[in-house]
């Protein structure tokens, strides 16, 4: 699939709501997905070398996306965020958004944005904080396996996959869902993030990466697919 055409009026979503007029056209190599920089100490930097990238290259190859290889790093406080149809964001500890980073990230994702949260274990406690901060009237909910995110490309009957065993619990996979569109998916038990990496980094095996790469291109799809519906 190449990337929807609606994203390439993303830009401009962003400009009408801040009250300017604007266009922008571009390539669809001129598009990134984006690793998300954030406060409060923890390593948002954990899978920063070869995790994206590769899912990256893995939805060019397979879904035939057209996306900038290199990924973008993005402060949450950032105008730039509204740059990317896709944020992933990902580490091992504490999470703080300030009132402003709330306010920028709610913006983003009302517009038509997507946040992928994978927990590398141990920000379960902070990040439940701080996405309700993003939307206080939104409860994570835990999305049922016949979820369009388990079944684009990839059909995952089960729900997502087991990467890393952390404290040996079912992977889970939830949701922030905003009028009807799901704007943010946050695995935990699971370790999508981790997947993606090189296979010298954590020794996973060849199936387990594929498995990981595979959920993370029906993100990559499902994003794409509700922004062209906005």
């Amino acid at each position: 699939m190449g990337l929807p055409k609606k994203i390439k009026s993303f830009r401009f979503v962003f400009i009408l709501m801040a009250f300017f007029q604007f266009s922008f056209i571009a390539p669809p190599s001129a598009y990134q997905l984006a690793l998300l920089k954030y406060n409060g100490g923890g390593d948002w930097y954990a899978n920063l070398e070869t995790s994206v990238p590769n899912l990256i290259k893995f939805c060019n190859d397979v879904l035939k996306t057209g996306i900038n290889p290199e990924q973008a790093i993005v402060d949450a406080a950032s105008m730039e965020v509204f740059n990317y149809p896709l944020i992933h964001m990902t580490g091992h500890g504490n999470v703080i958004f300030s009132n402003q980073e709330a306010e920028n990230l709610r913006n983003y994702l009302m517009a038509g944005g997507f946040l992928h949260v994978s927990d590398n274990y141990g920000m379960d406690k902070f990040i439940r904080v701080q996405l309700k901060k993003i939307f206080p009237e939104l409860d994570l909910i835990e999305l049922p396996f016949n979820h369009p995110i388990y079944h684009q490309k990839f059909d995952f009957p089960n729900g997502l996959p087991k990467i890393h065993e952390h404290d040996n619990g079912a992977p889970k996979g939830y949701g922030l869902i905003y009028q009807g569109r799901l704007v943010c998916f946050y695995d935990y038990e699971c370790d999508l993030g981790d997947g993606w990496e090189s296979a010298e980094i954590h020794k996973d095996s060849d199936e387990a990466r594929t498995k990981a790469l595979k959920m993370g291109a029906n993100i990559v799809s499902y994003a794409f697919m509700g922004f062209e519906k906005k």
